[in-house]
């Protein structure tokens, strides 16, 4: 996940920087857009999440298979200036997630291959408030940065479910809570904006849920549980 949040990120910076080097001066694209107090658009992207842990004792690591997942939104953004932008960016977040056990955390214990792996689907509303900088404004493009704070719902979270994992049943909280950073470049075409972006958010938060026996093997061992994950959004306004 890490490399390809560089890739991306390289990727987007040198597409920038050779804009700015070698693109002469071009009739600007709806050269008032970003004139308006307030605008509004949508994103559709990628998602793909992990999980970072931390543990009680030193155990192998318990390793997490990632897949992509989809993201929709609708994007709500504030101008405060000409560099600076307030931006409210609800959406809907679809990954799943498989957490791999190693056979020696349930050493003196009777176990199947079905018990070292546990399926973790997730649906996320996710409401993100965002500070969004950017540079000033190069023929019909303008680079920018973002980061800011942000909370999801997670709706497939089973936090009430009464079975645990002794029942098959992996359990993580409903809330949580983010910090979020990335960069993109604002496209202007002739009718409208087009921004694809790349973010990462990070979980402050312990997502477990632990089972109800202290010394589960799926849980015992896992001092904290957060979430981590990358984000590739493609934004229409």
């Amino acid at each position: 996940m890490k490399n390809i949040l560089l890739v991306l990120t390289f990727l987007i910076a040198s597409q920038s920087v050779s804009a700015q080097l070698f693109t002469r001066e071009k009739i600007k694209n709806i050269e008032n857009f970003d004139k308006k107090i307030v605008s509004w658009g949508f994103y559709l992207g990628l998602n793909s999440y992990d999980y970072q842990f931390n543990y009680e004792e030193d155990l192998k690591e318990i390793l997490v298979e990632t897949s992509l997942g989809f993201s929709v939104g609708l994007v709500s953004n504030l101008r405060i200036n000409d560099h600076l932008d307030l931006r409210f960016e609800p959406g809907l977040f679809i990954t799943t997630r498989n957490i791999q056990y190693d056979p020696t955390y349930f050493n003196g214990l009777e176990f199947n291959d079905a018990d070292l792996l546990r399926e973790v689907k997730s649906t996320y509303v996710h409401f993100p408030l965002l500070l969004k900088v950017s540079t000033k404004r190069l023929n019909n493009f303008k680079p920018f940065v973002i980061g800011g704070l942000s909370m999801a719902l997670n709706l497939s979270s089973n936090e009430n479910n009464p079975d645990d994992n002794a029942a098959g049943q992996f359990r993580t909280t409903k809330n949580v809570l983010f910090y979020e950073l990335g960069i993109g470049v604002d496209f202007y075409n002739q009718w409208f904006k087009f921004t694809p972006s790349i973010r990462g958010v990070f979980a402050m938060n312990d997502e477990l849920v632990r089972d109800e026996d202290p010394d589960s093997p799926w849980t015992g061992n896992i001092a904290t549980m957060k979430t981590r994950g990358v984000f590739l959004n493609f934004t229409f306004q």
